[in-house]
């Protein structure tokens, strides 16, 4: 399939100074064949001369300024040449180049750049996008007249005429020949001359594509050919297939479905009481093909659940049913409208299916390479194909085109009568022949005459009979319509009542909800006042003899978080983990930040030891100190603790002499290291010196 796509460089079709200069792109097979710079002129006589399968553009207005400029236009074209407009969508509303080229994973590089537009809708044109634009309907007007003038006259007048006249009959019989060796049926219309035809046209009831003629000229006659103009231009789209859609349904009396496509465009959003599923199934088929079906329920309902299974749609439903302000929230967040609850319910459950799975999409798109629908890429990601499957199974690699061919037979007899002769065309009616006629038609007149007389009486009778029903018929509307008119007023305040109730219903309804959740946020820090007042309340013997600790079930930061919300971790306070398999840097750094007094373990780990030295937390073992444990409390010894942290204060003074030692001990290595490099090199350059002082009293010498 050969495809020329332009773009307008400079100039308009409107201008008398400067004409259009269009960026020209030819694909062929999938590939670039050619980039070119051509006027309107040579733009049409390319296409003549190559005939592509389509001439993609992505506004008519770069082409021609008004319906006829471009009918004109088209007419110059070759039949088989079909004119594509980029930019009119599936549904025929208008969209921009850079919407129909991610339609189809492609970047437009610079929308400025005409030959960059040129391309890519040269490609997106071959990938199916667009509508076609017909101008034409299926029949076609062949004319075949005289290529000169006859001039003033002279001696050789009659037989020059004669010899043109007979040249326009001559070519109009080999037409005439031509469509009805094709089975074409037409309408012939001559105009007689001095020695033949002056001038024949033929009306085809053909396409222009199946006309067996060229149009041309000679030296006698000329041949022009132009096809049947519609009224107003008429847009097939080239692809037909239905959007794949997320289909929202919120199932009751009141039945509301909301579809979005595969952007998160809204396409449909309504609600109505009393329709069956299977036209709620054929309203969601009319609109596109479902590849998801939500609910805003965590159990999808039997009626959703039958829709579903006639589309053979993935289902999607929210772990948690959802409140009222959660659906409310979704559908503000994506600034679209609602009327009613039921439509509000529906197109929440849409808007949930597409947000879960819009980051699969953005994931996914970057893998698919340029040039393959999204819409197909999407459905497929979401049936649960992966990306190779998708390109080689469900994208098909290469567009089937339909070739629909008319056969239409005309015969020489069989339409004689629609042929128009050069005559004065006429009827031909039988006069009246006899007196006797005369006078039996005058009687049939008469007779006539009395049964309409009659007729019309009988019709004034019943148009009276009429009017009184209608008057009878108005007063009775006039009299429901009060009635209706009270009982609509007193259904609106009722209405209106209960509308109020149930707000008020639903905000106590939350402010329940809340005061649950405080009351038991209450309870939960009352129970840790009462640990706390346990863990403090020594008294002064036991203050004297016992020292209170915290117990952790192991050290880490997710059990010191825990214990901080439980009884807090203030400065000075005893840590005791009964476990240190899983300690690390982040509760070390927690215990540093707490300012804790010490941690007691047993641990053989000489890098937790290390690590709490440098942070300057004693590290006691348990088997120096006796530790009793009630729960997440607990005490040690006053004197065994005091001892044991003594002796690490000890070791830790020998640790940080020792550690001070071999920080000197490294920066002497350090500065003895770099004396030694500087003073290599001084010898180095005082070698260097000599060599060409040496150097120097040789070349003396």
């Amino acid at each position: 399939m050969k495809i020329f796509g332009i773009d307008i460089i400079g100039g308009s079709v409107r201008s008398r100074t400067r004409k259009p200069v269009f960026a020209l792109t030819v694909r062929d097979a999938g590939e670039i064949k050619d980039t070119a710079e051509v006027s309107l002129y040579r733009l049409i006589r390319r296409i003549n001369a190559e005939q592509p399968d389509i001439l993609a553009v992505d506004s008519l207005q770069e082409i021609s300024q008004n319906v006829q400029d471009l009918v004109a236009f088209m007419q110059m074209l070759p039949p088989a040449t079909k004119v594509v407009l980029v930019t009119r969508g599936m549904h025929q509303e208008p969209e921009s180049l850079q919407q129909v080229a991610a339609r189809y994973n492609i970047r437009l590089q610079n929308k400025l750049d005409p030959y960059s537009e040129s391309k890519t809708i040269a490609h997106v044109a071959e990938l199916g996008a667009g509508s076609e634009v017909i101008v034409f309907d299926d029949t076609c007007g062949i004319t075949v007249s005289r290529n000169r003038s006859l001039g003033k006259g002279g001696w050789s007048q009659n037989r020059y005429a004669r010899k043109v006249n007979g040249a326009v009959l001559v070519k109009s019989r080999e037409i005439e020949s031509r469509l009805k060796e094709k089975g074409l049926r037409f309408e012939k219309t001559e105009y007689a001359g001095f020695g033949g035809m002056k001038r024949v046209h033929f009306h085809v009831f053909a396409g222009r594509k199946q006309i067996p003629v060229q149009a041309g000229r000679s030296m006698d006659y000329q041949v022009r050919i132009a096809a049947g103009r519609l009224d107003k231009i008429r847009f097939v789209s080239q692809n037909t297939r239905k959007k794949h859609v997320i289909v929202g349904i919120d199932p009751g009396t009141t039945v509301g479905i909301a579809v979005l496509d595969m952007e998160g465009n809204l396409l449909k959003l309504k609600s109505a009481r009393r329709m069956s599923l299977s036209d709620w199934t054929q309203e969601i088929a009319d609109i596109g093909n479902p590849v998801v079906v939500a609910s805003d329920v965590a159990q999808m309902p039997m009626s959703v659940e039958k829709i579903r299974r006639a589309f053979n749609a993935v289902p999607y439903t929210p772990k948690v049913s959802k409140t009222q302000d959660d659906k409310a929230a979704l559908c503000n967040a994506y600034g679209l409208p609602y009327g009613n609850d039921h439509e509000r319910d529906s197109l929440s459950a849409a808007l949930d299916a597409y947000k879960f799975y819009r980051q699969k999409f953005q994931i996914i798109e970057k893998r698919i390479p340029a040039g393959y629908d999204l819409d197909i890429v999407r459905a497929g990601i979401i049936r649960g194909y992966s990306p190779e499957q998708i390109i080689s199974d469900l994208i098909p690699s290469a567009r089937a085109s339909a070739n629909v061919t008319a056969s239409q037979v005309s015969g020489e007899n069989g339409h004689a009568g629609s042929s128009v002769s050069s005559g004065s065309p006429g009827s031909s009616v039988s006069p009246i022949s006899s007196a006797s006629d005369a006078d039996s038609l005058g009687s049939a007149s008469a007779l006539r005459t009395a049964q309409l007389e009659g007729m019309i009486k009988d019709l004034r009778n019943h148009i009276d009979d009429i009017r009184k029903e209608l008057m009878d018929k108005e007063a009775e509307i006039k009299s429901l319509k009060k009635q209706l008119s009270a009982e609509r007023t007193e259904r609106f305040e009722k209405r209106k009542e209960n509308q109020t109730i149930a707000e008020r219903d639903n905000q106590i309804i939350s402010v329940k909800k809340l005061l649950r959740k405080q009351e038991r946020e209450n309870r939960r820090l009352q129970r840790k006042i009462k640990r706390l007042k346990e863990f403090n309340d020594f008294n002064e013997d036991d203050a004297a003899r016992y020292i209170p600790v915290k117990v952790l079930s192991a050290l880490t930061k997710e059990e010191l978080k825990e214990m901080d919300d439980e009884l807090g971790i203030r400065e000075g306070d005893i840590i005791y983990p009964v476990r240190t398999d899983g300690w690390g840097n982040a509760a070390v750094s927690y215990l540093s930040e707490s300012l804790v007094r010490a941690v007691i373990a047993d641990s053989k780990d000489m890098r937790l030891m290390y690590a709490l030295r440098d942070e300057r937390i004693p590290l006691i073992a348990v088997s120096e100190v006796f530790v009793t444990v009630r729960g997440r409390t607990g005490t040690v010894k006053r004197e065994h603790f005091e001892e044991a942290l003594a002796r690490w204060t000890a070791e830790q003074e020998v640790y940080e002499r020792e550690k001070n030692r071999e920080m000197l001990f490294s920066i002497f290595r350090e500065y003895k290291n770099q004396r030694v490099v500087e003073a290599r090199n001084v010898e180095k350059v005082r070698a260097k010196n000599r060599e060409k002082q040496i150097k120097k009293w040789e070349d003396e010498v």
